[in-house]
């Protein structure tokens, strides 16, 4: 079986051009639809705006990092077959599905609620998961509810 191939995806991402990270790159690379990416930029600009208006303790962008990071999944489940049987197996997850995951939930979040600018819901968001509150933080409590419940079939975990 060959190698998985993997791009020069993150040598090639440059730092956002206000605030100089690459996670908020990436991030924006994230919420992109239809390679819209100044629409996405202006979106999470604006988020952070209003992030900056209403936590006077940090600064947006780290109201975003710890966002993140609070969002990351440490253990979730794979099925596993053994004998005919599928067994929901807890394994760690690695660095870089952490960051994708806490990304897709963060922004499924924001893209579930509806009636406000997005923006404002981006905001909101990120504002909740830096409390360790918000959809997001439910969704990564949950798969971490479901890995605990299933942690009597780890010994399939090889």
């Amino acid at each position: 079986m060959g190698r998985k191939k993997f791009t020069h995806a993150q040598e090639q991402l440059k730092p956002d051009p206000k605030f100089h990270s690459r996670l908020l790159s990436k991030f924006v690379n994230v919420i992109m639809v239809e390679g819209k990416k100044y629409a996405a930029q202006r979106i999470m600009y604006e988020a952070l705006d209003i992030v900056e208006k209403k936590v006077k303790d940090a600064t947006p962008l780290e109201v975003f990092e710890k966002a993140v990071e609070n969002v990351k999944p440490r253990i979730e489940v794979r099925s596993k077959r053994v004998g005919g049987a599928n067994y929901q197996v807890l394994t760690p997850v690695n660095s870089k599905r952490q960051m994708s995951l806490a990304m897709r939930w963060i922004r499924d979040a924001v893209r579930a609620g509806k009636g406000r600018a997005t923006s404002v819901r981006m905001a909101d968001e990120l504002m909740a998961a830096f409390r360790g509150e918000g959809a997001a933080m439910t969704t990564r409590e949950n798969v971490h509810r479901m890995a605990e419940a299933n942690k009597a079939f780890a010994h399939f975990a090889w």
